[in-house]
């Protein structure tokens, strides 16, 4: 019978203020966004691919964070490694918003080196947690 406590509670801090960061940065994002179109020549082409991938990196973040808190809590490496695995679709997308959207603005480098941060943190609490939980 292991009495140990496994779940890592600064992951879980993290996964919640993490959260919280997220909700800023999608609305953030989703403003920027509506400026750049009103401000610059935004191409519609462009338009829609930018907004569609902040919606899906988004469901990403939900599913992300949601099985990241229920692998630490239930001490189970299955839906930590899928949440790992999750986190590098979303390291694409906030890469994708940092160089190669239509328009950057020091704004968007601002809060996606922020975004890029913690997941690099997350990840290797994942890393530890999961092996953790394995041992």
């Amino acid at each position: 019978n292991n009495s140990y406590q496994l779940s890592s509670v600064p992951l879980q801090i993290l996964f919640y203020v993490n959260g919280i960061y997220y909700i800023f940065y999608f609305l953030a994002s989703l403003g920027m966004i509506v400026y750049k179109s009103e401000a610059f020549s935004y191409p519609d082409d462009f338009l829609a691919p930018d907004l569609a991938l902040l919606f899906i990196m988004a469901i990403l973040e939900v599913l992300r964070l949601y099985l990241g808190s229920k692998g630490n809590l239930t001490e189970e490496e299955a839906p930590l490694g899928l949440s790992l695995v999750i986190t590098v679709g979303s390291v694409i997308l906030s890469v994708y918003f940092l160089v190669w959207q239509t328009y950057v603005l020091k704004a968007d480098v601002i809060i996606n080196a922020v975004l890029l941060f913690t997941y690099g943190l997350e990840s290797v609490l994942k890393v530890v947690a999961i092996a953790a939980f394995v041992s």
